[in-house]
C-alpha cells in the first residue's frame, strides 16, 4: 500500500449501516468510521466501503508500529501470548515462570533513565490512578516513620473518614488530561464533557504556560520566560498553600488532549526543583508522548533533568499501561495496598515486548526524529505560503508530535479524509499528528500534499 484512495463518501454506506446496528447495543456516536482491520496494513487504515486512508492519527495516538505488523503478528501466535490468553493468571498472587523475563526483556529494555522498577496496569488513566495512589501512601509513610497503622487510621478509612482517609491532593495543570477515571478525572482539567455530573475531589489546578510560537523566535523569548515563571511561581504558592498537602504533581511533556500545548525544557527542570524541595511526587505522564513519539523514547528526556521524576506513566504505543519509579519507598509497606486481580494484562505485556524489540531493533524512535525534523520543516513552508489556514505551528525537534492551528478544525479533518488522510484535532482549534513511528520521508509527500489541496479549497 502506497497511497490513500477514496471510493465511496466518508464514512460510506456500508459504515453508516454497520455503525447504526452497532448503536442498537453499544453507544456507537463517537465512531468515525468503521475499520476493515484485516486489509489494513502499515500506515495506511482501510474503512468496509474499502476507503483507504494514510493514517497520522493511529488509533489516538497508539499504534506504534503499523497495522498487522508481522512481529506483533508473530509474537499473538508464540505459546507465551496463548498461555497467558488462555490462562490470564491474577499477576500479583500467581504470576508465570516468565513474568520476571517478560518485563526485564521487554518493558525494562525502555525504561526511562534513572527508573528500574515497574507497577503494570490496563489503561492509562488506571497508571495515573495508581501513581496517585503510590504518592499518597509514600506521603503519609513519610509522616509515620517507623510507626505501624494506629487503630483510629484502620477504623476511620473504612468510613471514608479521617484520619485514615486523609486530606491529600494531586496538583495538575489548566487543560490537562490525565484519564477518566474517578481520581485521574479530577486532574483532567481540558474539556467539560468529561468531567460534567461527577463528583471530584478538591484537587489544585495550576496554570500550564500559554507560550508564544514559535519557541525559537527570539522576539518570544523574555514574554515566554516571564510567563513561564508566572506558572512556577502559582505551582509553588498552590503546593505551600493549598488547603491540604500537595503530595503530587503531574504533567505531560506535552498537554495533549488540551490543545498540544508546548512549555520550554527550563520550565520543566523548575518544576522537578519545586516538588524536589517540598517533597510533592513528580509525576510524568507520558502516556501520549511516550514510547518514541516526540523523537525520544520519552518525551521527558527533552527536559534535561538533573534527577529524573519520580513516577512516569505510560500506556497508548505501549500496548500496555503502568508506571515506572525506582525509590523503594514507592513500593507500599504491605501487600495488597496496590493490587487488583490481573495488575495489568500479561498478554498485552508480551505484545508491548515485541513492540520494543521493534522499536529498539530498527531504530525507529531515532527514525522518529529525522523524518519530524523533515515534515516539521515542510510544514513551516505550507505555513508560510498559508498564513491566515496555519498558524501557531508548534512540535519543532519533537519527532513527529506536532501541531497547527486552523480556523474550523472540523472542517479541515473532514476534508482530509474526503481526500485520503485520516487526522485528528484536540483543544479547541488545533490539529495533531500521531502518526506511527513507520511513518518515513515517503508520507510526507503525500500528507503535504493533501493538506495543501484541501487549504487551496477551503
Amino acid at each position: 500500500m502506497t497511497a490513500s484512495t477514496i471510493i465511496e463518501q466518508v464514512p460510506g454506506p456500508v459504515s453508516k449501516a454497520t455503525s447504526d446496528k452497532l448503536n442498537t447495543i453499544f453507544d456507537a456516536r463517537a465512531v468515525h468510521f468503521v475499520v476493515d482491520y484485516d486489509k489494513s496494513e502499515g500506515t495506511y487504515i482501510v474503512d468496509v466501503d474499502g476507503n483507504k486512508y494514510l493514517d497520522v492519527y493511529s488509533q489516538i495516538a497508539s499504534i506504534p508500529i503499523g497495522y498487522n505488523n508481522a512481529a506483533l503478528a508473530a509474537a499473538a501466535k508464540s505459546p507465551e501470548m496463548i498461555s497467558a490468553l488462555i490462562n490470564r493468571p491474577a499477576i500479583g498472587n500467581y504470576p508465570s515462570a516468565q513474568w520476571h523475563d517478560v518485563l526485564k526483556n521487554g518493558l525494562l529494555r525502555a525504561a526511562p533513565p534513572g527508573l528500574d522498577k515497574i507497577f503494570t496496569a490496563q489503561s492509562g488513566s488506571e497508571a495515573n490512578e495508581l501513581a496517585y495512589k503510590a504518592a499518597f501512601m509514600l506521603y503519609r509513610r513519610r509522616q509515620r516513620g517507623a510507626a505501624d497503622w494506629a487503630p483510629e487510621e484502620v477504623s476511620s478509612c473504612l468510613d471514608n473518614a479521617q484520619p485514615g482517609s486523609p486530606a491529600l491532593a494531586v496538583l495538575s495543570f489548566a487543560d490537562s488530561f490525565h484519564g477518566r477515571g474517578f481520581g485521574s478525572l479530577s486532574t483532567t482539567r481540558s474539556k467539560a464533557v468529561h468531567k460534567l455530573d461527577i463528583p471530584a475531589f478538591d484537587w489544585p489546578r495550576a496554570p500550564f504556560p500559554r507560550l508564544r510560537y514559535p519557541l525559537d523566535d527570539p522576539k518570544n523569548a523574555a514574554a515566554n520566560a516571564a510567563e513561564e515563571a508566572r506558572c512556577l511561581a502559582a505551582v509553588e504558592a498552590l503546593i505551600t498553600g493549598w488547603r491540604c498537602p500537595v503530595a503530587a504533581v503531574i504533567v505531560e511533556p506535552v498537554q495533549s488532549e488540551g490543545g498540544d500545548n508546548h512549555a520550554s525544557p527550563a520550565f520543566f527542570r523548575g518544576l522537578r526543583e519545586i516538588t524536589a524541595r517540598l517533597g510533592a511526587c513528580l509525576i510524568a505522564d507520558e502516556v501520549q508522548t511516550g514510547f518514541g513519539a516526540t523523537g525520544r523514547f520519552w518525551g521527558h528526556e527533552h527536559w534535561g533533568l538533573d534527577a529524573p521524576p519520580d513516577m512516569v506513566t505510560f500506556s497508548k504505543k505501549a500496548q500496555t499501561a503502568g508506571y515506572f519509579f525506582t525509590d523503594p519507598m514507592l513500593i507500599p509497606d504491605k501487600a495488597y495496598r496496590q493490587f487488583n486481580t490481573w495488575i495489568g494484562d500479561p498478554a498485552r505485556v508480551i505484545l508491548s515486548k515485541a513492540v520494543v524489540e521493534e522499536i529498539l531493533d530498527n531504530k525507529l524512535v531515532e527514525q522518529c526524529a529525522r523524518v519530524g525534523d523533515v515534515l516539521y520543516s515542510e510544514l513551516e513552508k505550507l505555513a508560510s505560503k498559508y498564513p491566515t489556514q496555519i498558524q501557531n505551528l508548534r512540535g519543532k525537534g519533537q519527532g513527529t508530535f506536532i501541531a497547527f492551528d486552523v480556523q474550523d478544525p472540523v472542517a479541515f479533518v473532514a476534508a482530509m479524509k474526503k481526500r485520503g488522510v485520516n487526522i485528528g484535532t484536540c483543544g479547541v482549534s488545533t490539529v495533531r499528528l500521531r502518526p506511527m513511528l513507520i511513518f518515513d520521508e515517503t508520507h510526507i509527500p503525500i500528507l503535504i500534499n493533501t493538506m495543501e489541496a484541501v487549504l487551496s479549497s477551503l
